[in-house]
């Protein structure tokens, strides 16, 4: 089954967001919309557009040291790191750099940080960017490991956001529920697609879709 992506255009850059509506499940939600975030972050010249407006929304005085990316946020985070770094931002880790990573996790969906990049969090001023908040299940996640490994959450990016704040940490975004206003994310049980007996157009997580 193919679906039928249209098109957000941003207001100040060529930076769109791609959707398509339906009834779709993630691993701990329903949505009435899939967002596609492969160009933005697999297709350089948006992931760097992508970068300057993210960072546009942090404050020139935050201290970043580490970008931990989640949902395959990686091109965009470098990006980002790019950014900062040429425009000046703080970072107080001995080589002067952004380091970029990504979580692993446990088979309990637990982020762990081996002993090789635990030091790229341990006392380090960490942003955490994700391509979607929709519940802020995941963002919380992080927060929680970063603050196990004895970091300090410097901010909360995002492509996409339903929530303006996740553990007391506003998150910056660059869409928000405001350019979709019908958007919608349920728990299973909670799922009015599913009491009306809508079957699930696909199944979805941080690598795309797999539509029935």
């Amino acid at each position: 089954m193919a679906i039928n992506l249209f098109q957000i255009p941003y207001k100040h850059g060529n930076f769109p967001l791609r959707l398509a509506s339906g009834h779709f499940a993630t691993s701990h939600s329903h949505l009435n919309y899939y967002i596609d975030f492969t160009m933005s972050k697999h297709r350089l010249s948006e992931a760097r557009e992508g970068a300057q407006i993210l960072c546009g929304k942090i404050p020139s005085s935050q201290i970043i040291d580490t970008i931990l990316c989640l949902d395959g946020t990686e091109t965009l985070g470098a990006c980002m790191a790019n950014e900062f770094t040429a425009t000046g931002y703080r970072n107080m880790n001995a080589h002067r750099t952004i380091y970029v990573l990504s979580p692993e996790y446990t088979s309990g969906s637990q982020i762990i940080f081996r002993e090789n990049l635990a030091p790229m969090i341990v006392g380090k001023h960490v942003l955490v960017l994700a391509a979607s908040v929709a519940t802020g299940y995941t963002v919380k996640s992080a927060i929680d490991a970063i603050c196990y490994y004895n970091g300090q959450p410097a901010g909360i990016c995002s492509v996409f956001a339903c929530i303006d704040e996740c553990e007391g940490i506003a998150v910056q975004s660059i869409y928000n529920k405001n350019d979709i206003p019908d958007y919608q994310s349920h728990s299973a049980r909670e799922c009015p697609l599913c009491k009306a007996g809508v079957k699930l157009d696909g199944l979805v997580n941080s690598h795309g879709i797999s539509t029935f």
